[in-house]
């Protein structure tokens, strides 16, 4: 049973349950103690936060203290940061790309000049100041390394621009507005950068940049544009590929995420075996491409739980509960019997 290493791990109660389900032995990091995850994986542990210097260090140790063959980011926080440090996280695999690859997408500016250059098509952006005399309005105000749909702001026209612009606590560029149906495509590439599998879902609801409501669909020209787009980029194990389908049939590239996507449960409902890829890949396997091959019109809706915790005998938090609540329904056609 091989254990896994999953950095960041917040409120991602959803993979790794479904790496558990997998067959892992799921070790859970966080700086919070809060961290709904650690209380739902087989081992927890406190790491500094990202940005301090004994951080890559602390989960040097966790892979030597467990026999760690996997390391998962689950956010966007700590990305280029595993990238490059491999070789101290090794003998474990670090499932993300290489280092210049996570820093061009987290710069979601950088990220379009990319997209350009490689002949992917991506919404017209400029840096401020730049913007043409043939601009579209309305245009967004958007984060250079925002997450979370924070600090966007719609501006209908010059002066609502520089009112934005003015005030916007980060560095940030302009996009002229899609005008079509957004989708977001589910991703995962193995070690050479080939798309093994590519799960286009709807945006039927959105929370904080987040899907909460969406369904699963065999669209063949999505699949393949998802693949393309995972393939140029460079992706190494998961990705979420966010794009448009404008009015002129063009598929705009808004946003890739070297990750797994906020909406992991419905491409894993579809039947993705995303954990299983990973850890073939930690086991040095070369698992072979099955592109559309997954359940359509699975429709996900997601909502709140909660775990309550009480300080043990030792002083450390522990489920208040009996027994862990599970938020993960059954694989389609388990049951609990």
């Amino acid at each position: 049973m091989a254990a896994v290493l999953f950095t960041c791990a917040g409120q991602r109660v959803d993979v790794v349950s479904a790496f558990a389900r997998a067959g892992a032995t799921t070790v859970a990091a966080d700086a919070d103690p809060l961290a709904p995850t650690l209380y739902h994986a087989d081992v927890k542990a406190l790491v500094p936060r990202v940005d301090d210097p004994g951080y890559v260090p602390a989960l040097a140790a966790l892979v030597r203290a467990h026999d760690v063959r996997l390391v998962v980011p689950l956010t966007d926080l700590d990305q280029a940061l595993l990238a490059r440090g491999r070789d101290a996280l090794a003998p474990a695999l670090v499932l993300v790309p290489e280092p210049a690859v996570c820093e061009r997408m987290a710069d979601k500016y950088l990220a379009h000049v990319f997209f350009e250059e490689q002949g992917l098509p991506t919404p017209r952006s400029w840096l401020p100041g730049g913007l043409p005399a043939d601009v579209r309005w309305p245009v967004l105000v958007k984060a250079r390394l925002g997450f979370g749909s924070r600090h966007i702001y719609r501006a209908g026209d010059a002066g609502e621009l520089a009112f934005h612009l003015a005030r916007t606590p980060v560095p940030s560029f302009v996009q002229e507005r899609c005008r079509g149906e957004e989708f977001s495509i589910d991703v995962f590439c193995d070690l050479e950068g080939r798309c093994l599998n590519a799960i286009p879902r709807t945006m039927i609801q959105s929370k904080g940049g987040e899907s909460i409501k969406g369904m699963s669909i065999a669209d063949a020209e999505l699949i393949e544009h998802g693949a393309r787009v995972a393939e140029t980029v460079g992706i190494r194990g998961p990705a979420n590929v966010q794009c448009f389908r404008e009015p002129d049939g063009s598929l705009p590239v808004t946003d890739v995420n070297p990750r797994f996507g906020g909406a992991f449960p419905l491409p894993l409902a579809a039947g993705s075996r995303y954990p299983d890829l990973a850890l073939a890949l930690a086991r040095g396997e070369r698992p072979e491409p099955r592109l559309g091959e997954f359940r359509e019109g699975i429709v996900m809706t997601r909502f709140f739980t909660d775990l309550c915790l009480v300080r043990g005998e030792n002083g450390e938090l522990e489920p208040f509960a009996e027994e862990l609540p599970e938020p993960i329904a059954a694989e389609p056609g388990e049951t609990d019997a």
